[in-house]
């Protein structure tokens, strides 16, 4: 039998190999430009006689949004990764509070940096609805609910006041 470790570690493998599809299904579709941007998660700039490769400035701003979404996906690696309690219900709970609260991370370093509003209005929504999931499995388990705190309802992208 594997341990709920194994299991997490073959789901960042998954997720890892994912990612490199995705690199290689922009650079297909998209070009180069496309596939420099998804390329890897430090985000070396492009090399700036490519065409349509974004300008390092543009990289250079970008790099709190980087620093930040990575943090949060880093942090929610690892606290997914649990021993195995022998309560299947528990040990799910356990991986998958940590799983919603990195799309909550996320989600709000969109809101402090991202400019589109369509993607900020989804933002939002994706924090209400897995704080409310997060509820839920803690309520299904008989785990007391996280402290409540009041969601993002505004909040300035980087540069906009």
């Amino acid at each position: 039998m594997r341990t709920l470790r194994a299991v997490t570690l073959d789901l960042h493998r998954y997720h890892h190999l994912r990612r490199r599809a995705l690199v290689l299904t922009l650079a297909l579709a998209f070009g180069p430009a496309a596939a420099a941007l998804a390329r890897d998660r430090s985000r070396n700039p492009p090399v700036p006689a490519q065409p349509g490769a974004a300008p390092r400035a543009d990289l250079a701003a970008e790099a709190p949004y980087l620093a930040e979404n990575d943090a949060a996906m880093t942090r929610m690696m690892n606290d997914m990764t649990v021993e195995p309690t022998g309560d299947v219900d528990r040990d799910f709970v356990a991986m998958m509070v940590p799983h919603h609260q990195g799309a909550i991370d996320m989600a709000l370093a969109v809101l402090r940096h991202g400019r589109n509003e369509q993607l900020r209005r989804l933002a939002q929504e994706i924090i209400v609805t897995q704080q409310q999931e997060i509820a839920a499995m803690r309520l299904a388990v008989g785990e007391p609910l996280p402290p409540s705190i009041p969601a993002p309802t505004r909040m300035s992208p980087a540069g906009r006041k």
